[in-house]
């Protein structure tokens, strides 16, 4: 049942690139973003951004709500959208994107340094991989396979060719392949904001939650920097990344500790940019 299921999604997602090529990066971007708005509060995940929202936001008044789920839902809707030119981004054809701290970048590649790289889901959070890839720092990105397999070939697909060609699989057959590109000194790029099973619980606005440890024990195994990095839409199709100044930890402070101040840096990118922070993710649970 699931198989058709799947199928069925993939025929339309594959239907809706091919209309978006031909309208064009803005307009379809735009039209996806208010398509987005329309139909993603009648998706099942309408329970759980509301949890979210009243976990982060207690006060929270519905006027605001309201303003921060449209916003979430048009920025969702405009990443899906945009994936389909995701090989022009890579080519810079837009030349749309301005990087903030890009001196933090040069430095790294200068000094041939290792590095952890973390951030969420914000903005159009794939270009992120990208332009640091692009920089010249040798990279590999983790990432979640989605649910859907017909999907999720595409996905990878687009990942490897024009993201970052070095994907590593989220669970324990990707560690193999983790170790073996730490070992060629390569930097790693990870989301923190999803739910994960294999964690730990600790604080994450002052409410515990399954947080991923693999940044703290890699800190602690080889000594890494993290370098937080955030990515912003400012004006439809144009973005702002900052790469922020690397962050290390002392060599007393534990997984528990070093993994809780990652999510104080998370929860900063959340409470500067709520409207394109990706709220579904039951991180609470």
């Amino acid at each position: 049942m699931n198989s058709i299921k799947y199928l069925f999604q993939f025929v339309i997602v594959i239907f809706l690139f091919l209309i978006f090529k031909l309208l064009g990066l803005k307009f379809s971007s735009y039209i996806s973003g208010k398509l987005f708005q329309i139909v993603g509060p009648f998706f099942r995940s309408k329970k759980i951004i509301e949890l979210n929202l009243k976990n982060v936001y207690p006060e929270l008044d519905s006027r605001n709500k309201k303003k921060i789920i449209n916003g979430m839902w048009n920025n969702y809707g405009r990443v899906f959208a945009e994936y389909i030119f995701i090989k022009d981004f890579r080519k810079n054809k837009y030349e749309n994107i301005i990087i903030e701290g890009k001196e933090v970048l040069d430095q790294i590649k200068k000094d041939k340094k290792q590095v952890i790289f973390i951030s969420g889901h914000f903005g159009n959070f794939e270009l992120m991989a990208m332009e640091i890839e692009k920089s010249g720092i040798s990279l590999a990105a983790i990432y979640r396979p989605l649910n859907n397999i017909f999907l999720n070939k595409v996905m990878e697909t687009i990942r490897k060719d024009y993201i970052c060609e070095n994907q590593i699989k989220k669970g324990v057959g990707g560690l193999k392949n983790l170790m073996k590109l730490i070992k060629k000194n390569f930097s790693i790029a990870l989301m923190l904001d999803q739910r994960v099973s294999e964690g730990i619980k600790v604080n994450f606005f002052k409410k515990e939650a399954y947080t991923t440890t693999i940044p703290a024990q890699l800190v602690k195994k080889f000594d890494l920097p993290i370098v937080p990095v955030s990515i912003k839409r400012y004006e439809n199709v144009k973005f702002k990344m900052t790469i922020h100044q690397p962050v290390n930890f002392k060599e007393t402070e534990t997984i528990e500790i070093i993994t809780e101040k990652l999510n104080k840096i998370l929860e900063k990118m959340v409470i500067e940019n709520p409207q394109e922070w990706i709220w579904t993710h039951n991180r609470w649970k």
